[in-house]
């Protein structure tokens, strides 16, 4: 796994925190008793229960220390200390596609507060990405997997 940190509020830390709680003191608990009850079935070699609890298992266990890690790494940004004219971590960034003509609005986030239906973006995400660092004015030249975006800043807010 990569070193790299994560920003993040604690709002959104606190999300993903109890995350990591569900999944490891109700989701793990629930997997391992369907484990025990599939085992007292008999013979493990064509326990189809057994096998598909099993794999739940390692499934779950990958969720837990993906979370782990990003949990590890996460630092909280401070909202104040970010410039104002400048899109940056926690932005609200109203935005023009050239192409489209069409306007939207993007938040940029961290991991646990993101909400792709309402526009709540990843910082790491690609549009995030192209976005971060530029003003009111600027145009965005974004690399995306259906090709190139093009975005013209037209306002930056912090809520």
């Amino acid at each position: 796994m990569t070193t790299e940190r994560i920003p993040m509020t604690r709002e959104g830390y606190e999300k993903l925190k109890t995350d990591l709680d569900r999944m490891q003191n109700k989701e793990m608990i629930e997997v391992t008793k369907r484990i025990a009850t599939a085992r007292a079935m008999g013979d493990l070699s064509e326990n189809a229960e057994y096998h598909a609890a099993r794999e739940d298992q390692g499934m779950l266990q990958a969720r837990v220390d993906v979370l782990k890690d990003k949990l590890s790494r996460a630092y909280f940004i401070d909202k104040n200390n970010i410039a104002s004219d400048t899109v940056g971590f926690g932005a609200s960034v109203k935005v023009k596609d050239l192409d489209l003509d069409e306007e939207e609005t993007f938040q940029l986030v961290g991991p646990g507060e993101e909400d792709y239906n309402s526009n709540r973006i990843l910082t790491s995400s690609p549009i995030a990405q192209g976005l971060l660092g530029k003003k009111k004015g600027d145009i965005a030249e974004i690399q995306v997997p259906m090709g190139k975006v093009r975005f013209q800043i037209l306002d930056i807010s912090f809520a």
